[in-house]
């Protein structure tokens, strides 16, 4: 029988008894850490060392085989060679393991014939009703109950701070690195768990564990790829339901990276840019800068949720005793998408009236004028200000040596859950730090982990897709490979969107119904990028110039793909546009169908310009993405120029999305490339569609 979402997580953070396989009574090896660590740290539960050449280990009984152990187990930890785990499969299961992490390695990670091993070792684990956490993890704990079984060097510390973060890493040596830095800080772990290989739990499962465990306040992620994108969009969803704020740190690219960018969207948005449309519309906070990993987190917890609706960018108000410190917070702050807001002229008289003198400018600088007093009620004003989203405070020197002038207000002030409070300190001051910190005043020890952390904690963060009603597909296309753009037309049309008008004519018979002004279009599955191929001529005004571009056609085509299939030609009407944009369609490897909107032409790779979502769309995340890319500014107004159907613009990218919903094929990707933006609708004048062969 499968275990019990319940049985899982009581046998992943609260055994009651463990075995310890392969434990070694050499304090000089790894394999000694687990038992030497979990006695430090007071572990309570059964522990059995298992080693076949020792009877005793610390001055516990050791046993040679799993079957003699004098109780059940809950949990294995395996330290053996890799050609030794799956041997121990059956006797962990026959002595009562539900979860067993193999800190072995040499599976999947070292190639095919190490994944045909690790495929094997989950095949008989799920025979046998176990649940693995790895292989190559570096281990599980439980710092509230000193449970610890992992072999990192980082629980070596005499002193493990048990708190309210729980931590997720895709790298072993990262977990006890991210452990250590934060206990430096303060920071305390409820969890921490190294998901190896996920060869069979994931990151998903292990977050649906914690969002039910009562120590987990804030949960974090050290994040390398996506797998099992499905499921873990439905842990985070269940943490955001709960209030429990998830906060990511992702590096690398996923070796699959740009497999599928053989169009325009492909180049745009890699597997990276995809990853991070995952986590924002999942909730998640992702971090530039490792730090802000967990110094974000106070934030997180304290206010977000709490926040009401703001204008974007956010306005961010800056008290300071240090003006150099705060330009550079305020800098980084510029950089990532957000304003230091300067007091209007009716708060300076509001404060004036209270005795203090405060200029008009986007750093209000307190170095030579305020009293301790002073600072606490101005930040307290601040507090019930309407023109700023956040405040944000940058301590001097003060903080090392006198933290009574500017650290103990943020302290003492009072302050309210709807508006954000961040402090910087200048200077390395870490008893401020540990003051503010015990306060539960978010501190940052540098300029750009606390611009980070402002910016992501502003950061639009939508809901997760909705379900689309399935949409059958055209009878008369194929269902495989990459679609001419006629055939593309017609799905697009299928979806609502409005296509040019045109024809598909034979060669050497190239007649059609349309009124000049035409374009013609090479119509062949083997030359997708037909104007490379000299495919495309535009402005045709009459027969006489559609025959001479017929010829010019054939020559060039021939001389890019000498082998290329030819459908015909397609005829097409010319249209006037205020602006040409690309809409664009992927099937990300990693998170599923995703949606772009950019700048659009030749120049869609040249000078990146775009926004992501999941599909499908929303037409209220459509009008965020209209919003988002820069140059759709020509077309709201900008300086008195016509302005655009953004409403018709916002109605194709939602109707453009439904490819998710498309049944009996898969949509690989697509793209409408340029899209034409007029006074009065939008239209789609050429695209393509590429379906999994």
């Amino acid at each position: 029988m499968p275990l019990t979402k319940e049985e899982f997580a009581q046998a992943l953070f609260s055994p009651r008894a463990i075995a310890l396989v392969g434990a070694s009574g050499n304090l000089q090896k790894n394999t000694a850490r687990p038992m030497r660590f979990m006695r430090k740290h007071g572990f309570n539960g059964k522990i059995y060392p298992i080693n076949r050449t020792q009877t005793e280990i610390m001055g516990e009984p050791a046993y040679a085989d799993l079957s003699d152990l004098p109780g059940p187990i809950d949990h294995a930890f395996v330290m053996v060679a890799s050609e030794l785990v799956i041997p121990l499969l059956e006797p962990m299961a026959r002595a009562g393991a539900k979860v067993v992490t193999i800190y072995s390695d040499g599976f999947g990670e070292t190639g095919p014939q190490g994944m045909a091993v690790q495929d094997a070792l989950i095949t008989q684990a799920k025979e046998l009703g176990l649940r693995i956490i790895g292989p190559n993890s570096i281990g599980v704990a439980d710092l509230h109950s000193g449970m610890i079984i992992s072999v990192n060097a980082a629980f070596e510390a005499e002193t493990l701070i048990a708190g309210e973060l729980s931590l997720v890493s895709q790298s072993g040596s990262m977990m006890g690195s991210l452990i250590a830095r934060a206990n430096a800080r303060g920071f305390g772990f409820a969890k921490s768990v190294s998901v190896g290989n996920e060869a069979d739990v994931t990151v998903g499962e292990v977050i649906d564990a914690l969002v039910d465990d009562e120590h987990t306040k804030v949960i974090l992620l050290f994040l390398e790829t996506i797998r099992d994108s499905a499921q873990l969009g439905q842990a985070l969803e269940r943490a955001r339901a709960k209030n429990k704020p998830v906060i990511a740190y992702k590096i690398g690219r996923s070796e699959q990276g740009d497999s599928l960018a053989q169009s325009h969207t492909g180049a745009l948005a890699g597997n990276d840019v995809a990853v991070d449309a995952f986590l924002r519309a999942h909730g998640v906070m992702r971090v530039r800068n490792l730090e802000t990993l967990f110094e974000l987190a106070p934030l997180a917890q304290k206010y977000l949720g709490q926040t009401p609706a703001h204008p974007t960018p956010a306005r961010v108000a800056v008290i300071t005793t240090t003006g150099g410190g705060a330009a550079t917070v305020v800098d980084n702050l510029g950089l990532l998408g957000m304003v230091a807001v300067a007091p209007p002229p009716s708060f300076i008289a509001h404060m004036a009236a209270r005795g203090m003198k405060i200029r008009e400018t986007s750093i209000i600088d307190l170095t030579l004028a305020a009293t301790s007093v002073q600072y606490k009620d101005l930040l307290e004003q601040l507090m019930q200000a309407d023109w700023c989203d956040a405040i944000l405070s940058v301590v001097g020197s003060s903080a090392q040596f006198h933290p009574e002038l500017a650290v103990k207000p943020l302290v003492e002030a009072n302050k309210i859950d709807s508006k954000p409070l961040a402090v910087f300190l200048a200077p390395e001051a870490s008893t401020s730090l540990g003051l503010l910190k015990k306060a539960g005043v978010a501190a940052f020890r540098t300029p750009e982990s606390c611009a980070d952390a402002l910016a992501v904690f502003f950061e639009n963060r939508g809901a997760a897709p909705e379900q689309l009603k399935p949409i059958g597909w055209p009878t008369a296309l194929p269902r495989n490979g990459l679609l001419t753009e006629h055939e593309a037309s017609t799905v697009f049309s299928k979806l609502g969107i409005s296509v040019s008008a045109s024809q598909l004519v034979a060669m050497d018979q190239p007649a059609h119904q349309l009124s000049y002004p035409v374009v013609v279009k090479i119509s062949s599955r083997d030359v997708p990028h037909k104007t490379e191929a000299g495919g495309v001529k535009i402005g045709i005004k009459d027969d006489a110039a559609l025959a001479q571009a017929v010829q010019e056609i054939r020559t060039s085509v021939k001389n890019y793909s000498p082998t290329a299939r030819i459908d015909g030609l397609l005829i097409q009407q010319m249209q006037d546009r205020l602006l040409e944009l690309i809409l664009g369609y992927r099937n990300d490897p990693l998170v599923g169908p995703t949606v772009i909107l950019g700048a659009g032409g030749i120049t869609a790779e040249i000078s990146p310009d775009f926004s992501i979502r999941l599909a499908p769309v929303t037409l209220a995340q459509a009008h965020e993405m209209i919003q988002e890319v820069r140059i759709t500014k020509l077309i709201t107004g900008f300086r008195g120029l016509p302005k655009g159907d953004c409403e018709a613009l916002a109605q194709a990218i939602v109707n453009f999305s439904s490819l998710a919903a498309m049944t009996e094929v898969d949509v690989r990707e697509a793209e409408i490339n340029p899209l034409f933006i007029q006074e009065h609708g939008v239209i789609a004048v050429d695209g393509l569609i590429r379906l999994v062969d």
